[in-house]
């Protein structure tokens, strides 16, 4: 076996620590430079010991941190996020590494277990192939999805095999990021978002995971966008509602509501299908700007809050079958259970699985 330094590195980027932090933490039973060494790959910690102090240090087990040497590839520097363009390098690095985490949490949690997804998400080799729109058209019928609204669509993702982890990231500059390495696709989503627009990040993650899973685009976040407004808000059901219901605030608020997405993803759909002009586009955002609306839209809070629960039912399938807390920390490569959000899901959460 051979070891693979990127876990530590990641892992204590995701912890928001130094490698003065971690030295620190050993009291001095290394140095920096053999832990940049350790990080790099270019030599193992010299001693159990050692690999204990790190792994302690970080709150995971030595089994998490050795994962890299027989699961590869298990690292992944190129993750999708969806950001503002000013979020700074170091804090959506940190974010990037914090989803590896939980990936890897989730690939030792599931080890040896047989889940099977209701559905699947398709990943197409060139997002040349196929239009964003008929993607998204394409995965709605795979998923023999009913007309209408998309409900629960952090159900819909986890029925497809997806890792939902919504989180606090610290800044409300990123919405969301996903990463497709290996068989289980994570997506996670900023709790500090409303409900209105995780939605929409959902549906745009699960985009880049559909159509730039093997192949980078030039328009890879357009793509997203088109894929995420399709899939939320098909072409042929939303076209006669804009086209017959006018588009005040009135009115879009009541399409918020119904569709669970915000006025302004609803009036850049009737944007882009042709159904306002710049003028009113223009206008419309002079209003949203006036009543303090782009960043604050009202009636969010009608939207109803989703909870991914996936992860919560197996923990609750094992406990049935007579694990306990601390058993299924270990298996995921954590000290403690409740260290990772990937574990703990909403309190009315009941079993949904059975394992034989």
């Amino acid at each position: 076996m051979t070891w693979n330094g990127d876990i530590l590195r990641m892992t204590r980027r995701a912890a928001g620590k130094t490698q003065e932090d971690l030295v620190e933490a050993l009291d001095g039973r290394i140095t920096q430079a053999a832990l940049s060494r350790y990080e790099s790959s270019l030599r193992e910690p010299e001693s159990e010991e050692i690999l204990e102090g790190l792994a302690a240090a970080l709150g995971v087990t030595t089994r998490y941190l050795r994962a890299g040497e027989t699961t590869s590839p298990m690292i992944s520097s190129t993750a999708h996020m969806r950001r503002q363009k000013t979020v700074s390098p170091a804090v959506w690095k940190d974010l990037e590494a914090q989803l590896n985490v939980h990936r890897v949490h989730w690939s030792l949690l599931v080890e040896g277990i047989d889940i099977a997804p209701q559905h699947q998400i398709p990943a197409f080799e060139d997002p040349s192939d196929m239009a964003p729109e008929d993607a998204a058209t394409f995965v709605r019928e795979k998923w023999r999805m009913p007309l209408g609204p998309v409900e629960n669509l952090v159900g819909w993702l986890e029925a497809a095999g997806a890792i939902v982890v919504i989180e606090d990231y610290g800044t409300d500059r990123v919405d969301g990021m996903s990463q497709w390495v290996g068989p289980w696709p994570v997506i996670s989503l900023n709790s500090r978002a409303p409900a209105d627009r995780r939605r929409l990040t959902a549906a745009h993650e699960l985009g880049h995971l559909v159509l730039h899973n093997a192949t980078p685009s030039l328009d890879a976040e357009d793509e997203a966008n088109r894929f995420a407004t399709e899939f939320l808000m098909p072409t042929v059901e939303i076209r006669p509602l804009l086209k017959t219901g006018g588009l005040s605030l009135g009115r879009l608020t009541d399409l918020k509501v119904e569709w669970g997405v915000s006025m302004q993803a609803i009036f850049e759909r009737a944007y882009r299908l042709g159904l306002a002009n710049s003028d009113e586009r223009r206008r419309f955002y002079q209003t949203l700007n006036a009543r303090r609306w782009k960043k604050n839209e009202p009636y969010s809070e009608h939207i109803p809050e989703e909870e991914p629960r996936f992860a919560r039912h197996l923990v609750d399938a094992l406990l049935a079958r007579g694990l306990t807390q601390a058993d299924i920390a270990e298996m995921a490569g954590l000290t403690d259970f409740h260290g990772s959000p990937l574990l703990e899901g909403p309190e009315d959460s009941r079993p949904r699985l059975t394992l034989v």
